[in-house]
């Protein structure tokens, strides 16, 4: 059977523009199994994975499921980490709690509050742990697609080995986007990674910032790449005018430099978005610097 990763180097898809749109991340330690919807299909109550989905529903707030690196003994009854991650390139921080009763989380998480702060609350639930300087979450969860399993279980181990001490790595649930497995997301800057050269790190290997629209990503990925950069880093994007029909215009500011970015965005083949499922509409990005 041919994957969809094989599918996606088959056509040549950019990964440019295809992280998810998300500016507060919140991750919650679960070892042992996932299933495919994890949040509700892992050994976490499925009352609490309900009520964490419920906050997330209408904004922009991811929600995942982590565990380490390796095996996966289920101790769910023990203490968890708590990942909470800002990816506004003005407000990026990320902190780590452990939480004793995950019964009482969906409750003591204020995702509105959380959206609006600058820096970590005082308020946030748990004890405080040691704060990463970045946390790399490389989606692994074999029931969601295959690609990520067995392309990112090993880079997850990599990862780990290579951190350094300068990076938490952690297995998560989901990242979107398994037919660029392996993939995996940057905490707090908020960019994405994929495809064979995904470890590298490189603008290359982008798939964009996770707090822009899929537009803006492609237009800050496109001035980096004017500038000669080696790898991403966040610039100040914004709307230069509306969109219609496909079309964009953004305004980027890189150190003394501004750009003004033309974004289309125009219908492409159908192709599967993860292993076993049926083709479904794609698009891409086409993007001018002016």
């Amino acid at each position: 059977m041919t994957t969809c990763t094989q599918v996606r180097q088959q056509t040549g898809e950019a990964l440019a523009g295809s992280a998810p749109f998300a500016r507060l991340w919140v991750l919650l330690e679960q070892p042992g199994p996932w299933g495919r919807d994890a949040l509700t299909e892992s050994h976490l109550p499925v009352q609490v994975g309900q009520a964490l989905k419920a906050l997330a529903s209408g904004r922009p707030v991811r929600l995942g499921l982590i565990r380490s690196v390796g095996t996966h003994a289920d101790t769910s009854r023990g203490r968890r980490t708590l990942l909470v991650a800002h990816t506004d390139a003005s407000s990026s921080w990320i902190a780590a709690r452990c939480i004793d009763d995950v019964e009482t989380l969906p409750r003591l998480l204020s995702v509105d509050s959380l959206l609006n702060a600058s820096a970590p609350p005082a308020d946030l639930p748990g004890d405080a742990l040691t704060t990463p300087e970045r946390a790399l979450l490389v989606c692994t969860n074999a029931k969601r697609d295959q690609c990520c399993a067995v392309l990112g279980r090993p880079l997850a181990a990599s990862l780990a080995r290579d951190s350094e001490a300068v990076a938490d790595v952690w297995e998560t649930s989901h990242t979107g986007g398994h037919r660029f497995a392996p993939t995996f997301v940057s905490l707090p800057d908020g960019y994405l990674f994929g495809g064979p050269q995904a470890a590298t790190r490189s603008l290359d290997a982008c798939r964009g910032r996770s707090s822009l629209a899929p537009a803006a990503q492609v237009a800050e990925l496109q001035v980096l790449q004017r500038l000669g950069a080696t790898v991403p880093r966040p610039l100040d994007v914004r709307a230069d005018g509306p969109t219609t029909a496909g079309q964009s215009a953004w305004t980027v500011a890189a150190d003394d430099d501004t750009f003004t970015v033309e974004v289309t965005r125009t219908r492409a083949a159908d192709r599967p978005e993860s292993c076993g499922k049926g083709p479904v509409a794609s698009h891409v990005f086409t993007a001018t610097i002016r």
